[in-house]
């Protein structure tokens, strides 16, 4: 052996991996061939220590450190001198692990919960609450929120874009809501795209798979004259349907196509930004009948389409270092079409404003203000009716963030706060308060405290969905007739409220190792519970009792935790990166209705308690790298969901240095695995399948 493998060698390999498992069909032989391969890799790279051409494994973890964020004070920072616990998953770590969805790319960082809940759902949280509708949690795409009003969440589906055009995607953990308002309660997530400058010229990228079925993306990059770059891009797939854990066909199969452009226009201190996107996806989903009982729902499922479009116009003005001035609006439109599941149509308007500047030497102001406009229709479904069927809501919002310098180098302190109306519960009031001290370049300890509201969504006053039978709810106690849980909304449902406690620590051990610790304990307020209402007899066929379940303020928790995160290079072409996820959850709620709400009551068990992840990332050569990211996660009692192990593996080759091919393995440790169950919506649970794919890469 010469340290290098082949293209056929790598083939070889990974199809005799697949034969003798098939062979033995042992659960354990794959995940022993995989580390005996991992074991194997290190062996041979022994021998070659050539670097590749990738920016970010040529930096030193301390350059790594270095890098800026914008999301926690929205101006750039040093990670270092961040007082929050913020990760950072860059273009490179997106690439090397092979995730082909911005959920997917999540998984990489702690105390970040993904799980995937079909072919095109994920339900994704930060520090608990998890489920398909999360709403603790704020998604940015270039600072333009994606947040759902109508029911309070991210529908992921719809957020998406070129991989490749993502520059990072920063990730806060805890309360950001005097930065970002209301609903930045448990963290944010900013998915940051590349300017049109860095995207110059042609990419191409087709493949396909088991259930990547097949993939294609295109992006072009030019420039209309010196001082204005410009980039379009259009991309599709379709990715294969998921079985339920009974072994049934859930029909969510997910066709998508998107397109996009970008147009930066410099003009001396000022950056001008004109942005857009379009999508069309075609989707399915299959509803448990069993817990429903409604007749008029198919059992072979229902396929339906969603589509939309966003446009984003930004103003940047630098006027030194310590000064600029931000002004950005947008307008986004979606039309969701699933009968008889759910259909709606929903758009919003978004003006921001931002001005920061320095003050007595040691103060860095920063100001702005914002109005957001939603505006939604849903028609009835059998599922799901809404009471109007129309509604416009209003947000107005305005904060000041002061960050002060008390020894210069060594200790900062940040104070603001955030000041918002919405039309549900009124005025609410968000401040924040931060300390950072650094004894040295290495070193640096933060602390803080933080109030922030999540505000009621339309679904919580206004709708009625049809959600389950109770004598079909595991646990529940045995009834004398079936009795169907309706949801009803309730207009004086009021803000869920939270008070944070934070502590972190980093280190940078060496050039080429460091360690981030941050630890939290969040006191929640006025969450939502539910109560059960009268008994009532249906007016439709066939006739059954129907229970009605009122959302209400009385529910409170007590959480904590903690995340590690350790960074590695042992050799130049060789990057490890693991972290470690705790979290504790102490639930106070209506004991009758804890077997049916896994949002609130139940969480502690929707929610799991340990979760590890550990990638590497070995560049054997110039032109041939090996990536390898294995997971962990605890088990999940709610939805009788094991604990399991999961590794996914991307061989990537380049034989020329603008053409890369390469090969996946997704979920390689099982040939599928449940990760979570749908809240209020009662679709058939599905286990996510084991996949590999293979593509190539062309760029010029």
């Amino acid at each position: 052996m010469n340290g290098t493998l082949t293209k056929p060698q790598l083939i070889q390999m990974f199809s005799g991996f697949t034969r003798r498992k098939q062979r033995l069909g042992h659960k354990w032989l794959l995940r022993l061939v995989m580390l005996s391969f991992l074991g194997y890799l290190t062996k041979t790279a022994a021998a070659s220590n050539k670097q590749g051409d990738d920016p970010f494994l040529n930096l030193s973890i301390e350059e790594l450190m270095n890098v800026k964020v914008t999301t926690v004070s929205r101006r750039p920072q040093k990670l270092t001198e961040v007082a929050s616990a913020v990760f950072v998953i860059t273009q490179d770590d997106i690439r090397r692990s092979g995730a082909t969805s911005i959920p997917d790319a999540l998984r990489m960082a702690p105390g970040v919960q993904v799980d995937r809940l079909g072919t095109e759902g994920w339900g994704v949280s930060i520090r608990g609450f998890n489920g398909l509708f999360v709403n603790k949690l704020q998604v940015l795409i270039d600072g333009r929120s994606v947040y759902n009003p109508l029911f309070s969440g991210t529908l992921w589906d719809q957020q998406d874009t070129l991989m490749e055009d993502i520059e990072r995607i920063e990730v806060i953990r805890g309360p950001a809501a005097t930065v970002w308002g209301v609903n930045a309660v448990n963290g944010v997530v900013n998915v940051i795209t590349k300017k049109a400058a860095d995207t110059q010229g042609t990419l191409l990228s087709a493949g396909g798979g088991s259930f990547e079925h097949g993939f294609a993306g295109a992006r072009y990059g030019g420039k209309f004259n010196e001082d204005t770059p410009f980039r379009v891009y259009a991309k599709g797939f379709t990715r294969d349907h998921t079985h339920s854990p009974a072994g049934s066909n859930n029909h969510d199969q997910w066709h998508s196509a998107r397109g996009g452009f970008r147009i930066d226009h410099h003009r001396g201190i000022d950056l001008y930004t004109l942005q857009g996107d379009v999508f069309a996806n075609a989707m399915g989903d299959t509803l448990n009948q069993s817990v429903l009982n409604l007749p008029s729902f198919s059992a072979n499922g229902h396929r339906g389409n969603t589509e939309g479009g966003n446009i984003r116009f930004r103003w940047d003005r630098t006027l030194s270092e310590s000064s600029s001035i931000m002004f950005q609006t947008y307008y986004d439109r979606v039309r969701y079409k699933l009968i008889p599941i759910a259909n709606f149509d929903a758009e919003s308007f978004d003006i921001d404003f931002q001005h920061r500047f320095s003050a007595f030497k040691r103060h860095d102001l920063t100001w702005g203000g914002n109005y957001r406009l939603y505006h939604n229709t849903v028609p009835d479904t059998d599922l799901i009716a809404f009471s109007p069927r129309t509604q416009t809501n209003h947000v107005y919002s305005g904060f000041i963030r002061d960050d002060m310098t008390l020894i210069r180098e060594r200790l900062f302190f940040s104070i603001g706060t955030r000041l918002d109306h919405n039309d549900f519960s009124g005025l609410e009031i968000q401040p924040n308060a931060r300390l950072m001290w650094t004894p040295d370049e290495h070193n640096s300890l933060w602390m803080a405290i933080s109030r922030a509201v999540r505000t009621p969504s339309r679904a919580e006053n206004d709708v009625k969905i049809n959600t389950m039978q109770l004598d079909a709810i595991p646990g529940f106690p045995a009834l004398p007739f079936p009795i169907l849980a309706v949801f009803q909304g309730n207009n004086s449902f009021n803000s869920e409220k939270l008070l944070a406690y934070e502590l972190g620590y980093r280190r940078q051990l060496t050039p080429q190792a460091s360690v981030d610790i941050s630890g939290f304990v969040n006191d929640y307020s006025q969450l939502r519970d539910f109560s059960l209402g009268a008994l009532t007899l249906g007016t439709g066929l066939p006739r059954q009792f129907i229970l009605s379940t009122l959302a209400n303020n009385h529910a409170s928790a007590l959480t904590y935790g903690f995340e590690v995160t350790t960074d590695w290079k042992p050799k130049s072409n060789w990057r490890l990166q693991g972290n470690y996820s705790f979290i504790d959850m102490q639930i106070s709620s209506n004991p009758l209705t804890k077997s049916f709400d896994s949002t609130t009551g139940s969480t502690d068990k929707v929610t799991p308690q340990h979760q590890i992840s550990i990638r590497s990332n070995y560049d054997l050569s110039e032109k041939l790298e090996v990536n390898l990211w294995l997971r962990y996660v605890s088990h999940i009692a709610y939805y009788n969901v094991p604990g399991f192990v999961t590794m996914d593996a991307k061989v990537a080759y380049k034989p020329l240095k603008n053409v890369e091919l390469f090969v996946v393995g997704q979920n390689l440790f099982s040939q599928n695995h449940q990760e979570l169950g749908v809240d209020f919506v009662p679709s058939l649970p599905a286990l996510v399948p084991r996949g590999i794919y293979g593509g190539a890469q062309l760029r010029f």
